[in-house]
C-alpha cells in the first residue's frame, strides 16, 4: 500500500515526536523550550493590546446601561427628595397654623371675645393707607366694618371695609391709625399712632406727669360698644420714652406684640367681653412690667367696684385658664 521510501518517512516522525514529546516532559528544558516561551510572550503582548485597544468598544454596551441604571435612580431619588421636601413645607405650615389657632384661642379665652377666625390672603395698601391686609372672611361670616383684628399676640388692627366674602384690615402701624390705650397697672392713658413702620407705634401720654417706663405693656381702654377697638386687648410694649416728667409733651415708643410681618390666622371680634378683662389679656413675659392695682377695701373676697371691671388684683393670665371659648362660624 505504502512504498517504502514513505513507510521509513513515517517512522522517522513517529520517532521525532516521541522524542520531542518525551523531552518536554522531563522538565521542559528540551529545545524548543525558549521558542515556545518567546512565542508564548510575544502573543501575550499582543492579546494585552488588543484587549487594551479594544475594551472600550466592547465594554461600551456595559458601560452606557451602566449609566442608564444610574441616572435612574437620581431621578427617582430626586422625586422622593422633592416629595419628602413638599411633605416637610407642609407640616411646618401646619405646625405655624396650630400655634398661631392655638394663641387666638388663648387671646379669646381669656378676654371672652366672640370672634370669627379668617386668614390673611393678600397685602397691600388700600384707599389712603399703606399698611393694609386682605382677609377671607366678609359680610356674608357676619363682619362688619370697624371691628377689631386680633391675632395670638394681640391687636392687629381694625376692618376698614368688606365684601361678600373677603375684608381689608388697617394694621395698626399705619401712619392712618390711632389707638386709645392705657398704661397696664398704672391707668395712665394715651394715643398710641402708627408710623408707618412694621415694628414701632408713638404713645403719647395725655398726662405730661404720669410715669411710663421701658417694659411697660399698653392694652386698650375700648370704645363704645368695642369699635373699632374692643378693651383690654395687649397693643404692644414701652421700648423708648422721650421727655422728662413734667414735660409739655411725653412720648413712648412702643413695639407691638404683634409681629406685623407675620400674619397669617387672625381673629375678627364680633362682639366684645361684657366686662373689661383689664390687664388679664397680656401675654406672660418677664419682660414686662406690670405693676397690679391695689385690692379693693375688705379684703381679698371684696366684689368689683364697678360693672364693667374685673378685679384690679390679678393683672396675669393663669396657665390653668380653661374658660369656654366662643367662636362663630367663619373661614379657618
Amino acid at each position: 500500500m505504502f512504498s517504502r521510501r514513505t513507510r521509513i518517512l513515517l517512522a522517522v516522525l513517529v520517532v521525532a515526536s516521541l522524542t520531542f514529546v518525551i523531552l518536554d516532559l522531563r522538565g521542559g528544558q528540551g529545545p524548543f523550550a525558549t521558542g515556545r516561551t518567546v512565542v508564548s510572550n510575544v502573543l501575550g503582548g499582543l492579546e494585552r493590546g488588543a484587549a487594551t485597544v479594544f475594551s472600550p468598544i466592547t465594554g461600551a454596551g456595559s458601560w452606557w446601561s451602566s449609566m442608564r441604571d444610574q441616572a435612574d435612580q437620581i431621578d427617582t431619588l430626586g422625586a422622593e427628595n422633592e416629595a419628602l421636601r413638599t411633605e416637610l413645607n407642609i407640616l411646618r405650615n401646619d405646625k405655624a397654623r396650630a400655634a398661631a389657632l392655638d394663641g387666638l384661642l388663648r387671646v379669646a379665652s381669656v378676654g371672652q371675645y366672640r370672634f370669627v377666625p379668617a386668614e390673611v390672603i393678600a397685602i397691600g395698601p388700600a384707599q389712603d393707607f399703606s399698611w393694609t391686609v386682605t382677609i377671607d372672611a366678609g359680610r356674608n361670616d357676619g363682619i362688619e366694618q370697624d371691628m377689631s383684628v386680633i391675632n395670638g399676640a394681640g391687636l392687629v388692627g381694625r376692618i376698614l371695609k368688606t365684601t361678600a366674602d373677603t375684608s381689608t384690615v388697617v394694621l395698626i402701624v399705619d401712619q392712618g391709625s390711632a389707638v386709645g390705650g392705657r398704661v397696664a397697672g398704672t391707668e395712665e392713658i394715651g394715643i398710641a399712632a402708627g408710623t408707618g413702620s412694621q415694628d414701632s407705634l408713638e404713645f403719647e401720654l395725655l398726662d405730661p406727669l404720669a410715669d411710663v417706663r421701658v417694659g411697660d405693656a399698653i392694652v386698650t381702654f375700648g370704645s363704645k360698644s368695642g369699635r373699632p377697638y374692643a378693651p383690654g386687648l395687649p397693643v404692644g410694649e414701652v421700648v423708648e420714652v422721650e421727655g422728662t416728667s413734667g414735660q409739655l409733651t411725653r412720648v413712648a415708643r412702643v413695639r407691638p406684640f404683634a409681629d406685623m410681618s407675620q400674619l397669617s390666622i387672625l381673629g375678627v371680634v364680633t362682639k366684645p367681653p361684657r366686662e373689661d378683662p383689664r390687664d388679664s389679656v397680656l401675654p406672660r413675659s418677664d419682660n414686662l412690667s406690670i405693676v397690679p392695682s391695689p385690692a379693693p377695701l375688705g379684703g381679698d373676697d371684696a366684689a368689683p367696684t364697678d360693672e364693667g371691671s374685673a378685679s384690679p388684683a390679678t393683672t396675669q393670665v393663669p396657665e390653668e385658664e380653661t374658660a369656654a371659648v366662643p367662636v362663630e362660624s367663619g373661614n379657618p
